[in-house]
């Protein structure tokens, strides 16, 4: 199974989900990027004042609780997708390439620097 079917049929469950509940209506690309956006916060808010030292640990002790935080930016990335029909697939790869022509590995190896600053 390739990763574009694997991202439609994990989609499907999503909507699934979604439509079960009746939830589609709710779910309007202005809020469900909303969402998404909430939702990588909450990622965001493991890590908040702890110090690089501290980070590694407790990602390791609260994996479960970063997991479902993880998933649930993932769920709303890929329903947004669906919505608005981009193949997330095809939009990683072609971003992908862009990045390698921003980002040559002899020029970005080993630097932070942004693209513009190579």
């Amino acid at each position: 199974m390739s990763a574009s079917d694997d991202i439609k049929q994990i989609t499907e469950k999503i909507k699934k989900f979604r439509d079960e509940r009746d939830w589609a209506q709710f779910h309007n690309h202005k809020d469900v990027a909303l969402s998404l956006v909430l939702e990588a916060t909450e990622v965001l808010e493991h890590f908040q004042w702890k110090r690089p030292e501290e980070v590694d640990k407790y990602a390791v002790t609260h994996k479960a609780e970063i997991a479902d935080e993880l998933a649930d930016v993932a769920i709303y990335l890929l329903e947004l997708a669906d919505n608005l029909g981009v193949d997330l697939s095809q939009a990683i790869d072609t971003k992908m390439k862009k990045n390698a022509l921003k980002y040559p590995v002899e020029k970005a190896k080993g630097t932070h620097a942004k693209y513009n600053q190579l």
